[in-house]
This record gives structure tokens, C-alpha cells and sequence, in this order.
């Protein structure tokens, strides 16, 4: 870490690496949920039911979760930034052929390509930022790393259903080509070589159980909600999951240089943060599986005037995630994180109460106020997270917050698709797995299943985080 430190050229263009690393950030976090708005449309035009389309999304968070310790732990043997910049080519190349119409097959390999390079800068982000960055501003870049992550999870529906207002799906993917292209140049000129490199064995068993244990657990979820939990393969993908989590967990415990050290979660404040921000972002995910529906097929609203409305959540939080990290840099982050899952809170129950007659202005600013909440919570929760540990550990750190964050989108995609359908199936008596067009009110109960449970995941939330500052304050 010291050659970086003591690098003049690097550190004189430190803020256009965070920039160009941030930017990036956000177009890989963005792909995670700008699709849920044009999965009508995709399912239409590539004729699949909607169960199916859900697996543009769920296929491309699946993979990352799959590979994000593999590649973090890669990155330090051979070079976090060699890792980084490979991951912006495999990522262009994956956008660039998602955005063909051709079949749903090279859509979802298109993804799984995009997935493969979105990993491995996800991975290296917060290691390089920590190894560039001095101390004394290290936590600052830190946390707008994780305010754009924030941005780029939530700002998916918003961006999207203003691209189909005026495009075909095909360039939600490909806006991603110039300014993948963009920051590759940039980064050509300002990124230096890689320094800090360790000679360490690489976990690969670890890293095959761990992908064994993501792919299974999350196939049988939305396999689930299409054939059943009850049968039979269901059941063994659930088995194998659980067995795989085991041997991933007694690898971990006998490797000496594991993926994933379980001794950093004996760090409380750590370990609360970290809890509180996976919460948020399950919460989020909610709401964003579920709004797009709400407005276009429940309100009948064009994909432009949903667009409209959604990108006020990540415009609000745009402004105010600055504000809030000077605040918290003067009265620290306590107070500020709570206020912010107060107001979180506030907009779930908001969404509780929405109905077909529900005013959209109502809505809307329901709408401003979530992105009100996590532009309060979400800088200075992660500079916690980063903060609270050892130096040491900061690589650590920041690849399970990665981690935690794109595990949250996966749980939160899958939690409300699964609540929905399981709703509206209890309520007419019979397996739903489509939108029920004709039947509105069927909708708007399993929405209010979905906003239950996100509420209730929101409240946790708010206590772990209140049981977090009185921790810290002892």
C-alpha cells in the first residue's frame, strides 16, 4: 500500500480513479435492476411468461454473488486493478450482445457474460479505493463508493422506463457500450499498475462450494414459484444447498487463507452494520420488483411516466447522500443512520396502504421519501461498515460488503416475486405465476403481502441498527 501512498501521479489523480471506478460501480450495480422495468415487454417480445423473463435479472445477481469472493481473493494474488480492468472488457462485451434480439437463450448468456465482468469489478472496487485513498480521506471514498452502489442498485426502473420511452429494450443494455468504452480509456491514462500483490494459495474448493450453494439455493427459489417447493427436484436443489453451505463453512474454518475470514464477524459493530445495510437492500429490491408492475400493468401509466416517477428515488438520494456524509462527518454517523431508517420505514408503510385508488402524487411521494431515507442511510452505514475495522482487514471488509449488498438484490428479487405469487395464488385458490390482467384486486393483495414483509424486514432493521449504536455507545 505504500508505493500508491507515495506515488506522486496517483495521488494527484486519486478523486478521476474514484470517479472512473464509481462510474463504472454504478452501471454495474444499475444492470442488477434497470431490466425489472422491461421485463413486460421483453416477455412479450420474446414470447416467455413472465416467471421466465424474471431470469434476466435474477441470472446476472446470481452469478455475482457466485464469483464476488473468488475474484476479490484473485485480485489480491495477481492485482486488484489487472482484475478491474478485465472486468470492464467482459462486461461491454456482455452488454453489447444482450441489447441483440436475438432469443431468450443469448439474452441470458449475454447476462451470465455482463455478470462475469460486473464481478470482478464489484470484487476490486473498494480495494483499490482503500489502497490509493490516505487515511484521513480513506473513509470519505469509501462511502461514496457505497453511495454509488445505492445509486446504481435503485436507479435501475427509473433510468429504464425512460430508455423504453423512447428506445427499444436493446439499448438498456447498450447505453452501457460508450461509457463502458469511456471508462476504459479513462482508465487506460489514470489507473496505475498494480503494486500490492501477495503470493497466497487460492481458495478454489471454497469457491466451488460457495457458487454450488448460490446457484442451487436461488434455482430452487424461482424454480419454486413456477413447479412448486414441493417437488422433488425443488427439494433436491434445496438439499444440495445445504450441503454445500456446510462444506463451503468446514473449508473455510481449515483454510489458511480462506475467501471469507469468520473472524472479522466477531467485530459487532461490524457485523450490525453489515446486517442492517443486507436489510435495506432487500427492502429495496422489493419495491423495485414491485412498482414497475404496480404502475404499468395495475395503473395502466406508459413505461416513460413509470420512468418518470421511480427516478425521483434515485434523483432525491442523489442530492441528499452528499448532505448527509458532511453531516455525519461533523456529528458522526449514529443519529444520522437512524433517522434515515426512520424515514425508510415510514415510506413501507406508505406502500402498505396503496391501493388502485390511491392518488399517484401519494405515491410519488412516497416515492421521494425511500429515496429521502437511503440518502440518509446509505453513506454513512457503509463507511461504518468499512471504518469499524482493522486496517488490516479492510480488503476483507470490503469484499463482504459487496457481498452482503448484491445478496440483498438476489433475496430481495426473489423474496417479493416468491411473497407475490404465493399471495395471489392463496387468494384465488389456485398457482398463479403471470400478472392476473383481469383481475386487478388479485394484484393488489399480493403487493400488500410483499409491502408487509418488506415492512417488517425494514423494522428489523432499525432495531439492529439501535442495538448497534447502543453497543458502540457503552
Amino acid at each position: 500500500m505504500k508505493q500508491y501512498l507515495e506515488d506522486e501521479a496517483v495521488q494527484r489523480h486519486r478523486w478521476w480513479i474514484l470517479g472512473a471506478i464509481g462510474l463504472f460501480t454504478i452501471m454495474a450495480t444499475l444492470d442488477g435492476s434497470i431490466v425489472n422495468i422491461a421485463l413486460p415487454v421483453i416477455s412479450q417480445d420474446l414470447k416467455i411468461p413472465m416467471n421466465q423473463a424474471e431470469w434476466v435479472v435474477s441470472l446476472y445477481l446470481i452469478v455475482i454473488c457466485s464469483l464476488l469472493l473468488f475474484f476479490g481473493k484473485l485480485g489480491d494474488i495477481i492485482g486488484k486493478i489487472k482484475i478491474f480492468r478485465i472486468g470492464t472488457f467482459f462486461f461491454v462485451i456482455g452488454s453489447l450482445l444482450a441489447g441483440f434480439k436475438g432469443n431468450f437463450s443469448l439474452l441470458l448468456v449475454a447476462r451470465g457474460i455482463q455478470a462475469f465482468g460486473a464481478s470482478m469489478t464489484m470484487a476490486t472496487n473498494n480495494g483499490i479505493i482503500t489502497e490509493i485513498f490516505p487515511f484521513s480521506e480513506r473513509g470519505k471514498a469509501l462511502g461514496m463508493i457505497g453511495s454509488f452502489v445505492a445509486l446504481g442498485s435503485i436507479a435501475g426502473p427509473g433510468v429504464g422506463g425512460l430508455i423504453l420511452a423512447h428506445f427499444t429494450w436493446g439499448y438498456i443494455f447498450w447505453i452501457n457500450v460508450p461509457i463502458g468504452i469511456l471508462t476504459i480509456i479513462l482508465g487506460a491514462f489514470i489507473l496505475p499498475a498494480d503494486f500490492n500483490k501477495r503470493k497466497t494459495m487460492l481458495d478454489y474448493r471454497g469457491a466451488f462450494y460457495l457458487a454450488i450453494f448460490m446457484v442451487s439455493l436461488f434455482t430452487a427459489v424461482f424454480l419454486g414459484q413456477e413447479i412448486g417447493f414441493m417437488a422433488p427436484l425443488i427439494i433436491v436443489l434445496f438439499v444440495v444447498a445445504i450441503v454445500s453451505l456446510v462444506f463451503f463453512v468446514r473449508t473455510e474454518l481449515t483454510q489458511t487463507e480462506p475467501l471469507i475470514s469468520f473472524t472479522i464477524f466477531k467485530n459487532q459493530q461490524f457485523s450490525r452494520s453489515l446486517l442492517t445495510g443486507f436489510l435495506i437492500f432487500v427492502t429495496n429490491f422489493f419495491f423495485n420488483v414491485i412498482s414497475p408492475f404496480y404502475l404499468e400493468n395495475a395503473r395502466g401509466l406508459s413505461p416513460r411516466i413509470a420512468g418518470y416517477i421511480l427516478m425521483i428515488f434515485p434523483l432525491v438520494q442523489v442530492i441528499i447522500a452528499p448532505l448527509s456524509g458532511a453531516v455525519s462527518d461533523r456529528i458522526g454517523t449514529k443519529k444520522i443512520t437512524i433517522l434515515g431508517l426512520f424515514l425508510i420505514l415510514a415510506s413501507q408503510v406508505g406502500y402498505l396502504l396503496t391501493n388502485l385508488q390511491t392518488p399517484l402524487w401519494i405515491f410519488t411521494a412516497n416515492v421521494g421519501l425511500v429515496g429521502l431515507g437511503n440518502g440518509i442511510f446509505q453513506a454513512p452505514n457503509n463507511t461504518t461498515v468499512m471504518s469499524s475495522v482493522a486496517i488490516k482487514d479492510l480488503g476483507i471488509a470490503g469484499g463482504i460488503n459487496a457481498l452482503a449488498r448484491n445478496l440483498g438484490m438476489v433475496v430481495g428479487i426473489s423474496g417479493a416475486t416468491t411473497i407475490l405469487f404465493g399471495a395471489m395464488s392463496i387468494h384465488t385458490g389456485q398457482q398463479i405465476t403471470i400478472f392476473p390482467t383481469k383481475h386487478l384486486e388479485t394484484f393488489i393483495f399480493g403487493m400488500h403481502a410483499v409491502f408487509l414483509f418488506a415492512l417488517i424486514i425494514c423494522f428489523i432493521g432499525l432495531v439492529v441498527a439501535c442495538r448497534r449504536q447502543s453497543i458502540t455507545s457503552d
